[in-house]
């Protein structure tokens, strides 16, 4: 059974307005401060594993899965143990699941690991990790008021894109003086930093589910959410053109390996300068207005690739497209309005492992294109389909607003 409901922690005065104000939650930092190190160490090490297998193998499909391969095995955490995120105690799940992290990347920095070995790691941490982001999530909507989650949301996506910067830079500059597995260390070291700070700042919180967790409320929760025409709407828009263009980084290594980390710094900086821009400066129905313009610009600048453009005007593309990948916000705000308060983490736990599947998914499309076409090609195509797929799903979309109307008005 639940515990007392007064153990919740959403703040009810003063209003939190701006990220000066988010930043005064104690709590809230924990969870930030947390975040921002585990980022940088699965930026670290992504960049690492992709670079080793490169080395290795010189195969575009292979180094792109081995950079986002654990994003396949979210979507069996959103299968099967997802409602853990609602079901446990929160923080308790949390810290096992930094744990589990840690030493999931220390393994990698075993030297002579086969391949086999490194990806059967990939889909181990990725299982776990998206029981953490539902579980973080979860933990998050009750952090902060509602009115204040797209902020909080912006903040942590700003977060994101600034420590991908800083860690493709830095393991660019690492992988100068340290091998692979020296990186490894590093990362691992991050992510023990990473699990202190949860165990030290987040306080435990109640149990929003009455039903025992486990593979049968998983699946209750997961049919009446796929069933809700609106939220299926929401969830397409969210993980496949984003999927396809993550494909489209995932290239990058063998597009123009000297110059890879600026493309992917490029695009860190592309999308830290989108969620400020859209989280901090747009209402809510502005950015509900301008998201289908933001998925238009998540991929259109990629078409430029066909002509293997200078790698100034490709770090310019990228930078451009990435601020489209802001267009989540709003998307996400619509998706938390239609979730009912006892499986919310469960709900953005599913939306996260699904949109963090379609990256595995679009980096392996994308490189399997690449085997046929050259990688420059291959960008261009999977943009193009991204585009495409933005232009068709769009009545879906304002369908998914009218129901939220509707319920609203209910």
């Amino acid at each position: 059974m639940p515990s007392d409901t007064s153990d919740t922690s959403a703040p009810t005065a003063p209003a939190i307005t701006s990220y000066r104000d988010l930043l005064r939650n104690s709590e809230f930092v924990g969870l930030y401060a947390s975040f921002m190190l585990t980022v940088a160490a699965s930026t670290l090490s992504g960049f690492a594993l992709g670079t080793l297998v490169n080395h290795q193998t010189g195969s575009p499909f292979l180094t792109a899965v081995s950079m986002y391969g654990a994003t396949f095995a979210t979507v069996l955490g959103a299968l099967t143990l997802m409602s853990v995120a609602d079901g446990s105690r929160p923080r308790r799940t949390l810290v096992a699941l930094e744990l589990v992290s840690l030493v999931g990347v220390a393994a990698q920095a075993i030297p002579g690991l086969p391949l086999a070995a490194r990806f059967g790691l990939l889909l181990v941490l990725g299982f776990f990790q998206s029981l953490g982001t539902g579980t973080r999530m979860g933990l998050l909507a009750e952090v902060v008021p509602t009115s204040a989650y797209v902020l909080a949301r912006s903040l942590m996506n700003i977060t994101s894109g600034g420590m991908a910067i800083l860690g493709y830079a830095i393991g660019a500059l690492l992988l100068r003086y340290l091998s692979p597995q020296g990186v490894f260390i590093v990362a691992a070291a991050l992510t023990g930093v990473g699990l202190a700070v949860v165990a030290t700042t987040v306080r435990e919180h109640s149990i929003r589910l009455t039903r025992r967790p486990g593979l049968r409320q998983t699946w209750t929760t997961n049919i009446a959410l796929f069933s809700h025409s609106g939220q299926r709407a929401l969830l397409l828009n969210l993980w496949v053109p984003n999927g396809l263009i993550v494909g489209c980084e995932a290239l990058f290594i063998s597009y123009d390996p000297g110059h890879a980390g600026t493309l992917l710094a490029a695009g860190s900086a592309g999308m830290f300068l989108g969620d400020l821009s859209v989280g901090r400066l747009l209402s809510a129905d502005q950015r509900r207005r301008c998201a289908f313009v933001l998925r238009l610009l998540l991929a259109a600048p990629y078409l430029l690739f066909v002509i293997h453009p200078p790698v100034l005007v490709a770090a310019a593309a990228v930078f451009a497209a990435s601020a489209g990948f802001a267009a989540t916000l709003p998307l996400q705000e619509q998706l938390l309005e239609l979730t009912p308060d006892p499986v919310r983490g469960q709900v953005q736990g599913v939306e996260s492992a699904g949109r963090m599947t379609w990256q595995g998914l679009g980096a392996a499309i994308a490189g399997g294109v690449a085997q046929h076409v050259g990688p420059g090609a291959a960008i261009t195509a999977v943009a193009a389909v991204s585009v495409a797929i933005t232009v068709v799903s769009r009545p879906f979309v304002v369908r998914a607003r009218a129901v939220r109307v509707e319920k609203a008005d209910a």
